[in-house]
């Protein structure tokens, strides 16, 4: 059996024209990869693409054939993106493209840290996408960051993308790069860029809603009742953020290694965009830094506010027990009933011991409040 029969036989279409059907069917409709199905196409297979000079090539309608012809005139690539294949599915890719196993075994399971690696001739690289959950209030159970993950095979002939999550479609941005045919004609190492700083870019989106989260949980504990503020909000943002800082920080070397290493597949030319991914990338990492000392100290305020206003509490109390013990005594000491005790039974011994009792009570309450313990 052929490569291209086992590929029409492991993604599931199972007839000769099933991969011609499936480009037709992709350029019919745009594939919306937000909606938790995992392929509108019926298959792991989202779209693939024949791409010379830049130029889509909509006459190729067989992958293979497409293969074949881009290496046979070493001019152009194909961009095969799937959408969380099985084994099964994507065993007749690797063959096709000559994937090493290791690299398939990956990018089939997923939950993987952002990585590059070179295998032969082709670089896999992984990243994680974010995406900001929206939500009309933060609680100590909201959802503030979700994840998900992209793997591309990039080769001198071939990108292979494999898209993990309900988030991080890259129809929109195969778009913006068919709109730009002279960078898409820089190669498979242009459409790598590309999706490197469309994560990056996604990272200081979410950054920028998560700082949003932050000023209002620092804005209610620093407000006239933030000894009330639940700490489990700061807590869960505190989660999400160390989420984000997972998918963030491990990518810096990744990027560095595109920018700077030379690496076949990469060119110069397209290394310096790499750099400029690099600035980006090293500014969300720097907000999310930020950020967790930020919820660092404003947890602390939160602890000091709670303590403070314990102690205030406390201080209340023992004035007022002060202030109770001066009656408390005098009856005490007036209902020990024994016979011969001063004034028992003076006409103005009654009137005189209240008095008493009310002038040492307002006396302590005056020094009370003057000391602000009331």
């Amino acid at each position: 059996m052929s490569m291209a029969e086992n590929l029409r036989k492991v993604t599931g279409l199972g007839r000769v024209g099933g991969l011609r059907k499936v480009a037709r069917l992709a350029r019919r409709r745009r594939v919306d990869l937000s909606h938790p199905a995992r392929s509108p196409l019926g298959s792991s297979v989202v779209n693939w693409v024949m791409y010379q000079g830049g130029v889509r090539v909509p006459e190729c309608t067989d992958l293979a054939e497409a293969v074949k012809k881009v290496r046979g005139s070493d001019e152009g690539f194909v961009w095969l993106g799937l959408h969380e294949p099985t084994v099964r599915e994507f065993a007749g890719v690797a063959g096709l493209f000559d994937l090493h196993p290791l690299a398939v075994e990956d990018a089939v399971e997923a939950h993987q840290r952002p990585k590059l690696e070179r295998y032969g001739e082709t670089l896999f690289a992984v990243f994680k996408t974010v995406c900001y959950v929206e939500h009309e209030q933060l609680t100590a159970t909201s959802e503030v960051v979700d994840t998900g993950e992209i793997m591309v095979f990039a080769g001198e002939d071939f990108v292979v993308t494999v898209r993990h999550g309900r988030h991080g479609s890259l129809g929109p941005l195969r778009e913006e790069l068919e709109a730009q045919p002279e960078q898409l004609a820089k190669g498979p190492a242009a459409v790598l860029h590309a999706i490197a700083n469309h994560v990056v870019d996604d990272y200081l989106s979410v950054t920028d809603a998560v700082q949003a989260d932050i000023d209002q949980v620092e804005t209610d504990v620093f407000s006239e009742n933030g000894a009330r503020t639940d700490p489990g909000r700061i807590y869960q943002l505190k989660r999400e953020l160390l989420e984000l800082k997972r998918a963030v920080v491990p990518l810096g070397r990744p990027v560095e290694d595109l920018a700077t290493r030379p690496i076949r597949v990469v060119g110069p030319e397209i290394q310096a965009y790499f750099r400029d991914v690099s600035d980006h990338l090293m500014r969300a990492r720097d907000q999310i830094a930020a950020f967790d000392d930020l919820l660092n100290s404003i947890l602390q305020a939160h602890l000091a506010q709670v303590t403070v206003a314990q102690n205030e509490d406390m201080r209340r109390i023992t004035a007022w027990a002060a202030v109770i013990a001066v009656p408390t005594m005098v009856c005490g000491v007036y209902g020990m009933n024994f016979d011969h005790m001063p004034e028992l039974h003076w006409r103005f011994g009654y009137p005189l011991v209240m008095s008493v009792m009310a002038a040492g009570c307002l006396a302590l309450y005056r020094g009370f409040r003057r000391n602000g313990w009331l």
